[in-house]
């Protein structure tokens, strides 16, 4: 028994490494193992480099079975193109201009490519299985379809998430099958017989799309130009869906097989297919195809690209084991392809270059065995069996949450699982100003519906710290301030932003995978993801902000190495993680550099109209975002202004009310209540906007503004009603009852006491009608004396959206002047009401006594004019009564006399007590 199990073994281990050794000669030459490389290119150079690159991988990593390169020319190319040598080519009809349209779409060549060579070719006829890549591409090992899970009718795909038009309008213009609409692409790996039944629904697909100009734009097809370049990808999505009607056509989606360089792999798989569409970057080195999009590269004897950092570099630069083999991804990507420009240059009979350090890299065992062919690691087959075999119970490790979506589309019983994990941001300070923001955006944040947590950045001072009433108004972060600069002595608040993010990224262990960075005044009204809005990895998502233009002058050129990579952005930003962890303290560095370069605030640089050099921190955040190459995908519709008139059709997901806006007579400016306590005032609220019902319903865009306007004011005050009632502020209707019931008590007792309480009555209603009047007089001295400041000194320094005046950055509290950073304990708060319920006590005490003096006023006149017509009567009537007991004795008119006396100085003397006269102040601006 022994020993059969040992031959076993032994036969096991022999047919492997004879399989590792040749692969192709074993499974790939005759029927039913036949496999065939496909990719699509035109007569340019920007893609013959891309074809040196691509076909050097082929031959390194081993890839079973010839490749085909389907060439794309016009009559024109074709007689100056010098690259027919550079791939095995199959020539087919250029569409580059649509035969019947004269639509200029090269990207239609690819599945116009796919049917000729169908058709035409003689290689097709022996062909099982078809591996379709891009020319953008570099194969690191062997991709052999049944071993990545494809079979007949199930071929096996690379996970496209940006493809939004599968779950909107779009799908259901163009496939009658919607729910059947894969997110896909990239990679291709299928049976023949299934390429023959998809490829000419691809292409009629691909047109009809392409046609429907209606629909190109971003939000229904997540093309962030919004020009319908990616009309093909649909093209073969919509046409896989029409297929799998008859053909039973649907794919199988991996996440792991192909990585775009600049992404970190996930832990144990090996990725064998890199895709270099997108900006990537080690350190200070960088590389963009966009770059090199007329490069002649292939024909320049001995150019090669710019090096990249070497092995040894990335080890010192980078201690953490999977953010390395990021960084060696990067570099094997460029390499890979200057050793096939440098063996491209040598079959040209280029003169041989000069020695050179990188040269001697290239040809080194080093590089060879970094850049030896990749297998399929355990992680990668077992996830593949899971998407292979989708009813299986135990699976050993979760699919990555991107392919879980298609799966849960497919396997009704399965459970539905979660994208990647958020987290929500926003920075303040500690001011009532902050507070009463601090209060919409969270409470809208829950409202919305956002995934993930939220955090707010609070920046104090321990001297403000010792003050501050709002610990409880959401999970909190503690940071230090910097409003004013620690070593320049500067007074600028905003720089607290990215202070704040970096001190909360170097402080805080966050499993979020996504980080969603918001302003305190803005109001929530639907999720904001990174799949919607096609975030990724070195690709942020933003929203424009027009008006900074020192991205297109002297501004930029003076504080980024890349000024054509300054993106006009700002209010909202989804990042990843990774991403923010690199960029959060370039932000902070470049929002100061900024700052200190005053010879450059002028409006015509900055376009900031106050020239004060208040929206340094968003030059700071875009010239740092183009330091590290982050390119920005740009969107209108993730926010709004109320004021403005919103697109049709559009769902904006934020309002940001930094500016003033208005509605009829109806106004508001967050400015205008810059100091005002609305949080802990029970009760206190904005004026109400006005209802709905009785706006001008002739002209639609005025409409749709004021509806949006109203309701941002609308959630603000309900945010604010919810904060009181949490705090169990009383019931506003009979909030003053019971002191007016216990004054009416002290009277009657007073009265049966002593018949000269009419005369101490009269000296209180004197007192207290004086108290009243001088109390309005202070109210209305204070509001018309704000009034003057707010028009004299507010601004609306909200070039970017919220920028404070230099005038309110100056007239700061004298604690704030005197803010300087501190190390604070990193604290977080979990849940808010958890943390609430610890301070109810406490709050609700203060607010209630407050609240109840402030609606004590009105009634005390009406209660003194019914009490004082009673003690007019008794005194008439108890006339006799009252004289006989005085003559009873003097003694006991002399105690009622001293009471009566110490009454009247209490009386007064609290009127006047400093702080009776600010609760009386307080009450009467809460009023």
């Amino acid at each position: 028994m022994m020993e059969k199990k040992a031959i076993l073994v032994f036969l096991v281990l022999t047919l492997s490494l004879v399989s590792g050794q040749e692969p192709e000669k074993i499974d790939t030459q005759k029927a039913p193992w036949r496999i065939h490389t496909l990719f699509s290119v035109e007569c340019q150079n920007y893609f013959d480099w891309q074809t040196v690159g691509l076909m050097h991988s082929y031959r390194k990593a081993q890839q079973p079975g010839p490749i085909t390169r389907l060439l794309s020319c016009t009559e024109d190319e074709r007689k100056g193109y010098r690259g027919m040598e550079l791939a095995p080519t199959f020539e087919v009809p250029s569409m580059s201009r649509h035969p019947k349209t004269g639509d200029w779409y090269p990207a239609i060549n690819k599945p116009a490519g796919v049917v000729h060579w169908l058709k035409y070719s003689k290689e097709a006829e022996n062909v099982d299985w078809v591996v379709i890549l891009d020319a953008d591409m570099i194969i690191r090992g062997p991709i052999v379809p049944w071993e990545i899970g494809a079979e007949k009718g199930k071929p096996v795909s690379a996970y496209y998430g940006y493809l939004i038009g599968c779950d909107n309008i779009l799908a259901k213009l163009h496939t009658k099958h919607p729910e059947l609409c894969d997110k896909v692409g990239g990679l291709l790996a299928m049976h023949i017989d299934d390429l023959r039944a998809l490829a000419p629904l691809w292409l009629s697909k691909t047109e009809e799309v392409r046609e429907d100009r209606v629909h190109w734009p971003t939000n229904y097809t997540g093309d962030i130009y919004g020009t319908g370049w990616i009309s093909e990808m649909y093209g073969y999505s919509f046409g896989a869906a029409e297929a799998s009607c008859f053909n039973g056509l649907r794919h199988k989606i991996n996440d792991n097989l192909m990585i775009y360089p600049g992404y970190t792999p996930r832990e144990g798989v090996e990725p064998i297919l890199m895709h270099y569409g997108l900006p990537f970057n080690v350190g200070n080195w960088s590389f963009s195809k966009l770059d090199h999009h007329e490069d002649d590269i292939v024909y320049d004897c001995g150019r090669l690209f710019p090096e990249p950092p070497y092995p040894r570099e990335i080890t010192q630069m980078e201690s953490d084991h999977n953010k390395r083999r990021a960084l060696f991804l990067n570099i094997e990507c460029i390499n890979t392809m200057n050793e096939g420009l440098l063996l491209q240059h040598a079959a040209f009979k280029c003169h041989k270059p000069k020695w050179s350090k990188y040269l001697s890299f290239l040809k080194s065992k080093t590089f060879a065995e970094l850049s030896r062919p990749k297998r399929l690691t355990a992680q990668s087959r077992q996830m593949m069996e899971v998407e292979s075999h989708k009813e299986v119970d135990n699976e050993p490790e979760k699919p990555h949450p991107k392919v879980e979506v298609k799966i849960h589309k497919e396997v009704d019983n399965e459970p539905e699982k979660s994208h990647p994990k958020i987290h929500t941001i926003f920075s303040t300070e500690c001011s009532s100003y902050f507070d009463w923001q601090t209060v919409g955006l969270v409470h809208s944040f829950y409202k919305s519906g956002q995934p993930g947590n939220i955090t707010r950045l609070l920046s104090c001072t321990d001297e403000d710290l010792k003050q501050y009433k709002g610990h409880d108004l959401a999970p909190t972060h503690y940071v230090p301030s910097m409003s004013r600069h620690p070593l320049t002595g500067d007074w600028y608040p905003a720089i607290n932003k990215p202070a704040a993010v970096l001190h909360w990224m170097n402080h805080v262990k966050t499993d979020a995978e996504y980080i969603v960075i918001l302003d305190a005044d803005m109001i929530m009204r639907g999720p904001i993801t990174p799949w919607e809005f096609n975030a990724g990895r070195s690709r942020p998502a933003s929203t424009p902000y027009d008006y900074l233009i020192g991205c297109d002058n002297i501004l930029a050129k003076l504080h980024t190495r890349h000024p054509e990579a300054c993106d006009k952005v700002g209010g909202v930003i989804i990042m990843h993680v990774d991403d923010l962890r690199k960029f959060a303290l370039q932000w902070l560095h470049k929002t100061m550099e900024v700052r200190l370069d005053r010879s450059h605030w002028s409006k015509n640089i900055t376009g900031d109209i106050y020239e004060s050099g208040w929206i340094s921190e968003m030059y700071g955040y875009s010239f740092g975002a183009a330091e590290l190459n982050l390119r920005h995908v740009i969107s209108d519709e993730i926010l709004i202004y109320p004021g403005y008139v919103p697109k049709p059709g559009v769902n904006y997901r934020v309002f940001h009310y930094g500016l003033e806006y208005r509605v009829g007579n109806w106004s508001f400016d967050k400015a205008n209540w810059r100091h005002a306590d609305l949080v802990n005032k029970c009760w206190a609220k904005f004026p109400d906007p006005p209802d709905p019902s009785s706006l001008d319903q002739t002209d639609n865009n005025s409409l749709q503004r004021d509806l949006l306007s109203i309701e941002c004011a609308t959630t603000l005050n309900e945010a604010l009603r919810l904060h009181h009632e949490r705090r169990k502020c009383p019931d506003p209707n009979t909030i003053s009852t019971p002191k007016r019931e216990r004054v009416n008590q002290d009277r009657v007792d007073e009265t049966r006491a002593n018949a000269e309480t009419r005369t101490g009555a009269e000296t209180r209603t004197g007192a207290e009608t004086r108290t009243s009047a001088e109390t309005r007089t202070s109210a209305e001295t204070r509001t018309s004396a704000e009034t003057r400041t707010n028009a004299e000194t507010r601004t609306s320094a909200e070039t970017r959206g919220d920028a404070e005046t230099r005038s309110d950055a100056e007239a700061r509290t004298n604690a704030e002047a005197r803010m300087a950073v501190e190390t604070t304990t990193s604290t977080k708060f979990g849940n808010v009401d958890d943390v609430q319920a610890l301070r109810h006590d406490e709050v609700t005490k203060n607010s209630s006594q407050e609240s109840s003096q402030v609606e004590t006023s009105n009634g005390t006149f009406t209660s003194m004019r019914f009490w004082i017509m009673v003690l007019w009567a008794v005194s008439i009537f108890g006339f006799l009564g009252v004289m006989s007991v005085m003559l009873r004795g003097r003694k006991g008119l002399k105690k009622r006399g001293k009471g009566y006396k110490s009454k009247r100085r209490t009386t007064y003397s609290g009127f006047w007590d400093t702080n009776g006269q600010d609760r009386h102040l307080r009450n009467a601006e809460t009023a």
